[in-house]
């Protein structure tokens, strides 16, 4: 059993419900997810309200050690995006 949203899954819905045509709902959906990375890679806090926030955080350059052979490296520095979910968002999934 294939448990995944998919893009195409959320244009689907948004054109049901909203009674915009397949190709409108993709230009919407891909216009919110273009200016949320856009957000992102200004280092802006996205603020989704009733969903969460995203933030950038950004890595230092770090020693690291392999597993399996237990060798030192070195990890670069780095942007990573981390997710908040709202209060709101939690007891829906919760409920």
């Amino acid at each position: 059993m294939d448990n995944t949203l998919t893009r195409a899954d959320i244009c689907t819905t948004i054109s049901k419900k909203l009674g915009y045509s397949a190709s409108e709902a993709a230009l919407m959906l891909d216009g919110v997810l273009d200016e949320v990375a856009s957000g992102l890679k200004k280092q802006e806090i996205v603020k989704l309200t009733g969903f969460g926030n995203f933030v950038v955080r950004v890595k230092k350059t770090r020693i690291g050690r392999n597993p399996k052979t237990n060798k030192e490296a070195v990890i670069s520095a780095r942007k990573a995006i981390a997710f908040n979910a709202s209060n709101i968002l939690k007891q829906k999934v919760n409920d």
